[in-house]
């Protein structure tokens, strides 16, 4: 079957044959379901189970730059607020950006092609169970200001959605050769004298010291699925705190999924995706270096990394946001659709902060004046 065949099947499948209304994916099942009459439909899958498998990574790119990838169809709307671009919703003729809260311009929004991502991972938490996971988590905020708090109990600041959030997903084996030193600890006893009850006493005691030793030597890495947020409106420091992700669960690339929620189309490219990657490779590397030079300490004075085998997958992960002002300012608030973990940016209390300080001085002072009553 063509891509252009696939394609108009999808489409086709979208449509209740009911009410001909959209059908919406539901999270957690593999079924279509109709928000109007409750018709359910179910999505086929091929009976043999999914081989998920990277890419290699430079075939990936002349793919890329020669067009020859696939790639779909979709109308794109970009907020002239953050200039994140997310797939429009059937039928919608008004609505927010889901990463600030803006209104879209629906006006401006463009039917445009996109490449296709190779797997998306279907939502598992339900809107309903992500507010929850939202509430449980804002509850333990210290210093959150009490108007905030209340907002989030009745449910009145929420305006949850569901996107999907690009990622690339980078495989390779790493060979790293260094030279460093290592350092092995040694003990010496010192002869000292000390005044005890009035009188010169001489005292030995141990003193650590350090021996350095040239080191050389290469570690191999084993990397799978290091995965890099492609879109800045959800920023990569974000992204990791989200992990980890239920990536045996990956689907091939299906637009049913998608139906009923937002899909950001990727602003970072899968070059500049690779080098956050490599930084987060780093530390690992680093740590086995360490490993392998062994001795008490060890300093690293340079070392040379080698990436074979690289490949790449093209993600779609699912997200519930919810982004609002509060004090002109915004804030942004992500559940993972998977696993249910939040993270997000947070207002303090500055009367709540400050007032814990004077309590505390008020505490302080209130023990140093029991203390001079007692003398």
């Amino acid at each position: 079957m063509s891509f252009e065949e696939k394609t108009s099947e999808t489409v086709n499948s979208l449509k209740c044959q009911n009410c001909g209304a959209i059908l919406h994916y539901a999270p957690g099942t593999n079924t279509l379901k109709c928000e109007y009459c409750g018709t359910v439909n179910t999505i086929t899958e091929e009976d043999a189970p999914l081989e998920i498998h990277s890419f290699d990574y430079e075939d990936f790119l002349a793919a890329e730059a020669a067009h020859t990838s696939a790639t779909a169809s979709a109308v794109i709307v970009k907020c002239t607020n953050c200039g994140a671009s997310t797939t429009l919703l059937p039928n919608v003729t008004a609505d927010s950006c889901p990463f600030c809260a803006s209104p879209l311009v629906i006006d401006h929004a463009q039917t445009t092609t996109m490449l296709q991502p190779h797997y998306v991972l279907p939502f598992i938490v339900k809107d309903s169970e992500a507010l929850q996971y939202f509430r449980t988590w804002m509850s333990k905020l210290w210093f959150a200001p009490s108007d905030l708090v209340k907002k989030v109990k009745d449910g009145s600041s929420q305006q949850l959605k569901g996107v999907y959030i690009p990622h690339w997903s980078y495989d390779t084996d790493t060979d790293t050769v260094y030279s460093g030193q290592r350092g092995e600890y040694y003990y010496t006893t010192e002869t000292y004298t000390e005044t005890v009850n009035g009188r010169e006493e001489t005292r030995t005691r141990q003193v650590r010291h350090t021996a350095w030793y040239h080191a050389s030597g290469h570690v191999d890495n084993q990397f799978r699925d290091v995965l890099v947020s492609a879109s800045p409106s959800l920023p990569q420091k974000m992204a990791v705190i989200l992990e980890p992700w239920k990536l045996e669960l990956l689907k091939g690339y299906d637009g049913r999924y998608l139906s009923g929620f937002r899909a950001e189309i990727y602003q970072t490219n899968a070059e500049n995706g690779l080098r956050v990657a490599k930084d987060r490779m780093d530390p690992i590397i680093r740590d086995d270096i360490r490993d392998d030079i062994g001795g008490d300490e060890q300093i690293i004075d340079n070392y040379n990394v080698t990436y074979n085998n690289l490949a790449i997958k093209y993600l779609l992960l699912p997200v519930w946001i919810s982004a609002y002002k509060y004090n002109d300012k915004v804030y942004h608030f992500v559940v993972n659709a998977c696993t249910g973990e939040v993270t997000g940016d947070r207002p303090y209390s500055w009367v709540k902060i400050v007032g814990l300080i004077v309590s505390i001085i008020l505490i302080i002072v209130l023990i140093w004046q029991m203390a001079g009553q007692k003398h």
